[in-house]
């Protein structure tokens, strides 16, 4: 049987790990209350657990703010290190081709 996975929000995630760490709802509770299931949402709370100590899973999107902005500023740098080595290769190239015609 095929089962469509549901997508959730950072938002929703936090809201669900808050539930267990904050209010002292039992996985099962928390995870009747949002009708999801609980291997997720142990999922969630140990991914936040490793967000409070500055670590996110290698391809999971962050669920608090400061490591979504983390990630975002990491993928602009690795953008913006693309952009540079193409235009230092450009310039080379350019360089290169002036010099023969120059001669």
């Amino acid at each position: 049987m095929y089962h469509d996975r549901s997508r959730f929000t950072p938002e929703f995630k936090l809201e669900a790990v808050s539930l267990v760490l904050d209010k002292n709802y039992t996985v099962t509770q928390a995870c009747d209350a949002l009708g999801i299931g609980p291997t997720a949402l142990r999922r969630w709370i140990k991914q936040f657990r490793q967000e409070q100590q500055g670590f996110v899973p290698e391809g999971a999107q962050a669920l608090t703010p400061e490591q979504r902005e983390i990630q975002e500023l990491r993928k602009r740098i690795d953008r913006l290190e693309l952009e540079k080595d193409i235009l230092k290769k450009a310039t080379a190239l350019l360089m290169t081709d002036e010099l023969r015609h120059k001669r």
